[in-house]
């Protein structure tokens, strides 16, 4: 993450990181089924995301499990991502997607649904989102279940797994991380349509994400119209130009050479390198193939230039045409979340400008304790609202 206020909330973070958490691989109680996706060739390589997390201090959050008999149907594929092929990390291209699949789509052969794609955030992967790991601040299947008991509208929801080498992709296109922007809105959206029983048009077709996914989610509505129809950005990272990065924070950074170095770093300084490896790229400066805005010291300009220029508040005034042919636009985030609050509030301001029509919400909460409860009650209530469902 690179943005000012993010990047001073890394600043804080990483001063007082916890120690790194790893999360024991535990048996899952909804008994996924495993497929893999035949659409090219498939690289003999794992998708599997090392199990390790950072907690962040002053984050708590209340944990939820799996439901033990869910009302909907878990699996998890693998889909070949074609654009995420050659890739400077080396991170593997066959990617693993969770899958929801709502109660009567067993029962109703003939029915076809919209879908939501679900982005994560930062350190985060599928697995963790959907229970797989044990408890967590978030799992899909019981907010699902949870709106669909209260009147919520079936659908299918989907998240690809974006952990990458530096642990997350920042849903961007480099040369050093893949194309995910190519990844979630075409391939995946195309191998979804093809093999589940979708209503295969954008007006049937949500995005939404937190944090790094929020981020993500605001990215490629910018740049990608035409896909889904409606939006909603929770807690998004990443949204203004950082003119002004830590040198300390750069300067751990630097010194990451290697796999076990990257491994045992703390979160500011894997926030660093993965924003680097997605915004700018250096496919001549091996072994990372990347670029900081700050060596030895000293600013360098135009790597600055290029982290400004993934800034969706930057990007704002010129995306706005794309951004107008949405249905539906929604963002919120926690009040104490205190620098992503400032984004959202200026993007409020813009849309707001411009007369565009869109939800926006601060609430009493950090960036992940009330996530499972927002997801229930106000994320999927919305898509239930705005997607098509004929």
């Amino acid at each position: 993450m690179k943005l000012a206020h993010v990047m001073a909330f890394v600043a804080a973070v990483t001063a007082r990181l916890a120690p790194v958490v790893v999360a024991l691989n535990v048996a899952l109680t909804l008994a996924p089924t495993e497929a893999q996706a035949t659409g090219s060739a498939a690289s003999p390589c794992t998708t599997s995301a090392p199990r390790v997390r950072v907690r962040i201090p002053g984050m708590a959050s209340p944990e939820y499990s799996s439901p033990s008999s869910p009302a909907g149907h878990y699996e998890r594929i693998v889909v070949h991502g074609a654009s995420l092929e050659g890739n400077l990390e080396g991170d593997c291209p066959d990617r693993q997607v969770s899958i929801y699949l709502p109660p009567s789509y067993g029962a109703a052969p003939k029915r076809r649904y919209p879908v939501l794609y679900l982005l994560h955030g930062f350190t985060d992967t599928d697995d963790f989102w959907f229970g797989r790991n044990g408890p967590n601040f978030v799992v899909v299947q019981s907010a699902a279940d949870a709106a669909y008991a209260h009147g919520g509208r079936e659908m299918i929801i989907v998240m690809p797994n974006a952990y990458t080498k530096y642990a997350g992709s920042m849903y961007s296109n480099s040369i050093v991380t893949g194309n995910w922007e190519a990844f979630v809105t075409h391939e995946l959206v195309d191998y979804i349509d093809h093999h589940y029983r979708t209503l295969a048009r954008p007006a049937s077709r949500g995005l939404a994400g937190h944090s790094m996914g929020g981020y993500g989610t605001l990215r490629l509505a910018m740049k990608y119209p035409g896909i889904y129809s409606s939006i909603y950005a929770m807690s998004p990272c990443c949204l203004d130009a950082n003119l002004h990065p830590s040198p300390a924070i750069m300067a751990r950074a630097a010194e990451v050479r290697t796999d076990a170095e990257i491994a045992a770093a703390d979160f500011g300084t894997k926030a660093m390198l993965a924003s680097a490896a997605a915004w700018s790229p250096d496919p001549g400066s091996p072994p990372r193939y990347l670029q900081l805005p700050i060596m030895n010291g000293q600013p360098v300009p135009s790597v600055i230039a290029e982290w400004a220029a993934n800034a969706p508040l930057a990007m704002l005034n010129q995306s706005i045409p794309n951004l107008k042919t949405y249905t539906a636009i929604a963002f919120d985030a926690g009040d104490k979340d205190v620098g992503i609050a400032n984004t959202i509030r200026s993007l409020d301001k813009t849309l707001r400008a411009y007369g565009m029509a869109h939800d926006f919400t601060i609430y009493q909460g950090n960036h992940v304790d009330h996530i499972q409860q927002r997801l229930e009650s106000k994320v999927l209530p919305f898509f239930s609202k705005h997607l098509a469902f004929e």
